[in-house]
């Protein structure tokens, strides 16, 4: 019985592995450093097609520009000015800096991981992978010890992830995550049809940081251009906003579609729980539009410096939090 194969391989001195298909036709690349997807090859119509845009080479994941496929924690997005406060102490992510203190999208994307466990079968590759790095002292502000494994479950036609911290520390702990994936099925992207199941948007000041209290919040009826519940085509629309109020299905998963529809190519970004933040790429150092970031998210930007998410970003001593999230790709065209 074949089964997918897991080797290793390199990005410039960076150390990656590589998953394969029984068939050679699907093929996974994730970088050790912050367990972050590099590149998904699956067959479209006959043609392996790159359904991600990823880090190319070493030097832009070593810069994370865009980062690009991160994984995001302890917090998703910003936090405002770098400081939060908890348990009645205040926190500076960014001591000492002065001028510009953005902040953003956590540690965790440049952690080094470590491949502990990985399971083969004729039909999925499962992979494990664990980083210690948070601990009091290795960044400045958060002085917490989690512990964060992400397992990646690869198949023929979806990457299904679940992110997984611990905290042993011996206090609570603020805590939360998400996924930058950026996609691409089309360059521009502006001829691909999107569906969010959302029924509110995110408002947000000139720095992007959401309003304070209830004005955070407006209903997608009093905001018809950024409503995507039925589906429609992103055109030249900028956006880069967080969408709240997520349809489930019986399953618990809310789905949100792209899809091109000169190929019929199509991707459902689902998750369990959470919001989902929508980037359409034009603040990009490179092939800006070329690609769009779909981010299942467990808070909303600056969730650490907002009272409504404190008991929901909270992790005790010796608990764990699980968030968990994937893509599926489909065709509506048969590949004959």
């Amino acid at each position: 019985m074949t089964r997918y194969r897991i080797g290793e391989g390199r990005l410039g001195a960076e150390r990656t592995v590589v998953v394969t298909s029984p068939d050679e036709a699907t093929r996974v690349v994730l970088a050790l450093r912050g367990a972050t997807l590099l590149s998904w090859r699956t067959p479209l119509r006959g043609r392996e097609t790159e359904l991600t845009d990823g880090y190319r080479d070493e030097a832009e994941l070593l810069s994370q520009e865009g980062v690009r496929n991160g994984l995001l924690a302890p917090f998703p997005n910003r936090v405002a000015d770098g400081r939060y406060r908890f348990l009645g102490r205040e926190h500076d992510l960014l001591p000492g800096r002065h001028g510009s203190r953005t902040v953003y999208h956590g540690f965790v994307r440049e952690a080094p991981f470590e491949l502990v466990d990985t399971t083969t079968g004729p039909g999925s590759a499962r992979l494990r992978l664990r980083t210690t790095r948070i601990r009091p002292g290795a960044y400045p502000g958060y002085p917490f010890s989690i512990d964060v494994e992400v397992t990646y479950l690869i198949s023929a036609n979806e990457i299904d992830i679940e992110i997984r911290a611990t905290n042993l520390g011996t206090g609570p702990a603020p805590y939360a995550a998400g996924w930058h994936p950026y996609f691409s099925l089309s360059k521009p992207i502006d001829d691909l049809v999107l569906r969010i199941p959302a029924d509110t948007v995110v408002r947000t000041d000139d720095d992007l940081i959401p309003l304070a209290g209830e004005s955070g919040f407006l209903p997608l009826d009093q905001c018809p251009e950024m409503d995507f519940r039925k589906p429609r085509r992103v055109g030249g629309a900028v956006i880069d906003a967080c969408f709240t109020g997520l349809e489930t299905g019986p399953d618990g998963r809310a789905e949100t579609v792209l899809s091109d529809p000169a190929t019929g190519a199509e991707l459902r970004v689902w998750q369990l729980g959470g919001f989902l933040h929508l980037f359409t790429g034009d603040t990009l150092n490179r092939n800006r539009r070329d690609s769009i970031a779909l981010e299942p998210v467990e808070a909303i930007t600056n969730a650490f410096n907002r009272a409504e998410f404190a008991e929901a970003l909270r992790i005790e001593p010796g608990r764990e939090r699980r968030f968990r999230f994937g893509v599926s790709y489909g065709c509506k065209v048969d590949d004959g």
